[in-house]
């Protein structure tokens, strides 16, 4: 302020600038009412900030840690989308879905103990489910929430990052969900109009049992909730992620429901093209079915690239649609030398988009065990020279750990095809349908040749 804008405000001739306490002056002025209490409007001319009262700024506060908050609004599920659902997912509603559905809740280990990084669950249908969930859970942990430097390297050692506490764990969890239900509803992909749906059970019932339909005690109670936007669906499922983790809850079969709903009962069918009547198999871990809804956000049996048509002579080509495009995270697929594959399912083999995803992490089903394959270094997949030599984990639900050392340069001491070899593991044959010849050196047990991971 000069001195003839100073001399304007205070009415006051300055002498010098040591003999004139401005600030002094202006608050005088500022706390100088008239005797109705409002301010000299002569003075707000030249200072109009002399008027405004401080503002008031108002934080959210805390929940109490512990607090559950109650699910509000939604629309009741009706009967017609109760009996659709069931059949979608298991083929028929007049007959409860298997138990381990109802009571598979999402739980990570605990972090303050080794695999920190992991979901736990014991071994039985959700696995296919859970695997996916697992490789999305890793890829935030590792790749999406870690800073990169210009040169794409990581600040902190990766193996820091698979070390979370309970805070990231549960970051982690809701972050991966949101990712897989926003995929099934079309989401990263910016030709179509997204919308996601949620189910969430309440303390009502709103289907009643009859012959049509076997009350299973979640599916009757379910609210569903629509979003339109990834943000919404993530404040939504933060807030209700307890509902997904309560002890012997359903929180797989929330999740499943919700990929089904997104995704829309009528495309999971098409999706199946006739190979299944039903999304859900009777198989010991599940269905490969479940793991490519989670992987692609479709539910499609064939793992190819793109579509192919096939057909005969005496048949038009029929297309069969495949893996439209590369997935964040892949795929690997061992069958096992048994022929223990129902006549109504074909073997079906990745193709390169999923053998090759855009980040070094896999699930895989090793002779219909799931798992999760993942290496800590993002330009993996990038580098030839990174490729030739490197480590790379493997987890299971079950809370089986390995760490593999992958070669893949030549050695002039390889004989025999390792792809061939009768003393190899499934693991290690499973490997080598991606890294043909590698050789696989364990640094832990070796399960024996018959035997698999949990």
């Amino acid at each position: 302020m000069d001195q003839l804008t100073k001399f304007l405000v205070y009415n006051k001739t300055p002498i010098s600038k040591t003999t004139m306490n401005y600030e002094a002056m202006k608050a005088e002025k500022n706390d100088k009412k008239l005797e109705n209490g409002e301010l000299d409007k002569r003075m707000l001319l030249l200072s109009p900030d002399l008027g405004m009262t401080a503002e008031r700024v108002l934080y959210a506060r805390n929940r109490q840690p512990g607090l559950k908050p109650a699910v509000v609004g939604g629309n009741p599920i009706t009967e017609e989308l109760a009996i659709e659902l069931r059949v979608t997912a298991f083929g028929t509603s007049s007959c409860p879905p298997r138990g381990e559905w109802i009571h598979t809740p999402l739980i990570m280990r605990p972090s303050d103990q080794p695999l920190g990084y992991g979901l736990a669950a014991p071994r039985n249908g959700t696995r296919s489910l859970l695997a996916g969930l697992q490789a999305h859970i890793i890829k935030w942990l590792l790749f999406d929430s870690r800073p990169m430097t210009k040169d794409n390297k990581s600040m902190e050692p990766p193996d820091s990052y698979l070390r979370p506490n309970e805070d990231r764990q549960e970051e982690a969890l809701w972050r991966a969900c949101s990712e897989v239900i926003w995929r099934c509803g079309g989401g990263f992909n910016a030709q179509t109009e997204v919308k996601v749906v949620v189910a969430l059970p309440t303390s009502t019932i709103y289907v009643q049992h009859s012959s049509t339909y076997y009350q299973d005690g979640i599916t009757e109670m379910l609210h569903l909730f629509e979003f339109k936007s990834l943000e919404d669906l993530q404040i939504f499922l933060k807030r209700y992620l307890y509902l997904f983790q309560s002890e012997d809850g359903s929180g797989s079969l929330l999740l499943l429901y919700a990929c089904i709903l997104s995704r829309g009962c009528e495309n999971v069918k098409k999706d199946l093209d006739g190979k299944l009547t039903y999304l859900v198999s009777t198989q010991v871990e599940g269905s490969l079915n479940v793991t490519t809804l989670v992987l692609s956000g479709r539910a499609t049996p064939y793992l190819h690239n793109g579509v192919q048509y096939v057909g005969d002579e005496d048949h038009y080509a029929m297309p069969q649609f495949g893996v439209l495009s590369r997935s964040p995270v892949g795929l690997l697929v061992w069958y096992g030398n048994d022929d223990n594959i129902t006549k109504n399912i074909s073997r079906q083999y990745p193709g390169s988009r999923l053998k090759t995803p855009a980040l070094p992490i896999w699930v895989t089903s090793c002779s219909g065990h799931y798992g999760v394959l993942f290496n800590t270094n993002r330009e993996l997949l990038r580098n030839y020279h990174a490729e030739r030599r490197f480590d790379i984990h493997y987890y299971t639900c079950g809370g089986c750990h390995i760490l593999l050392n992958v070669d893949t340069r030549a050695h002039e001491d390889s004989v025999t095809l390792r792809n061939d070899d009768i003393s190899a593991t499934p693991l290690e044959k499973l490997i080598h349908t991606k890294w043909q010849d590698a050789k696989i050196t364990w640094s832990g047990p070796v399960p024996f040749a018959g035997d698999s991971p949990n």
